[in-house]
């Protein structure tokens, strides 16, 4: 009978693909920071809103339910790898998105995200049934749209 060695097999299989979103401001490239990221947790501490949290295989990355970004630089400022770029430059081109499960798709009242949103970014249009509308010129992706929506609709991201 023939032995299959479970280590061996493996090595045929694709990797499992780490996620990319929702990793932290100002970062130079997703794949240095996979590269370079030293897993020491530093910018987790170093956050003021502990929004930061250990993601896929360990390294840091951004959960917007637990509250939205400061943008203060601080997990930037802390990290000894060169991962970052310029913290006075934009923290990214990512903005809010909103699906499909918004209450105001099925005619209910709601407005937690624009009541959280210190940008005023987010707008309803009056009308029979109110939906949300993104100025995206006025959006920084900050997430604190996020954890307020009562149905998970919104994401941040590019």
């Amino acid at each position: 009978m023939l032995k299959i060695n479970s280590a061996k097999r493996s090595l045929w299989r694709p990797k499992k693909q780490i996620n990319k979103d929702n990793l932290l401001p100002w970062l130079k490239d997703a794949d240095i920071f996979f590269e370079q990221c030293t897993q020491c947790g530093d910018c987790l501490s170093a956050c003021p809103t502990q929004i930061i949290v250990k993601g896929d295989g360990g390294y840091p990355k951004i959960d917007f339910n637990l509250g939205e970004c400061e943008f203060c630089s601080k997990c930037a400022d802390i990290c000894t790898q060169p991962l970052f770029l310029d913290t006075r430059l934009p923290a990214w081109s990512k903005k809010a998105q909103i699906s499909e499960s918004c209450l105001a798709n099925k005619n209910i009242y709601c407005r937690s995200c624009s009541d959280s949103c210190e940008a005023q970014a987010l707008t309803f249009q009056l009308g029979i049934s109110a939906l949300p509308t993104i100025n995206l010129d006025l959006c920084n992706g900050c997430g604190g749209c996020v954890a307020p929506c009562p149905t998970q609709a919104i994401i941040i991201k590019e």
